[in-house]
């Protein structure tokens, strides 16, 4: 790789250009019929956050991911959409950068962990709002649908990923 290649301003470009495409997908899925109950969401933008967490490396999936969801929530779905969306990216990125320094998942496990815990991180935020620790029954239905968008998102982010050029990121 070139010296104009690594440049700061390159890695930020790359970054906000990433950053926009996650954005774009959040769009497109809250223009989609929800696949489910409330809650169940496909999680498209995450196949851009997998993707950068395998190719760059955790602060730049973290800096994606967290400007997606603060962008996504000025511009979408509000500050509870926002709140909630940010609990689940949070416990999620955090699960799989820890999954994926074990070395023992492939990127579509790690992901499928992700989908989960997004979940997991949106029911935490719902008990502490509404003060009932109740919706956690609801965590049954929410565990297959993370496990399953969680797989699907993880084949296409590897499936993109396995296409790129080495040197595109």
């Amino acid at each position: 790789m070139t010296r104009s290649q690594n440049s700061p301003a390159r890695r930020v470009a790359t970054l906000a250009l990433l950053t926009t495409l996650a954005l774009m997908f959040s769009y497109i899925e809250s223009l989609l019929p929800a696949p489910g109950p409330p809650g169940v969401k496909l999680g498209i933008a995450n196949i851009v956050v997998v993707i950068v967490l395998y190719r760059l490396a955790a602060p730049e999936a973290a800096a994606v991911n967290l400007l997606r969801v603060a962008l996504a929530g000025l511009l979408f779905t509000g500050l509870f959409g926002a709140l909630y969306s940010a609990a689940g990216a949070c416990l999620s990125l955090i699960g799989m950068i820890l999954l994926k320094k074990t070395k023992l998942f492939s990127m579509v496990g790690v992901s499928m962990a992700g989908g989960v815990l997004h979940n997991l991180g949106q029911l935490f935020v719902a008990a502490l709002l509404v003060e009932e620790t109740a919706v956690f029954y609801y965590f049954p239905l929410l565990l297959f649908s993370g496990i399953a968008s969680g797989i699907l998102t993880g084949l296409i982010a590897a499936l993109v990923s396995s296409k790129l050029p080495r040197d595109l990121l």
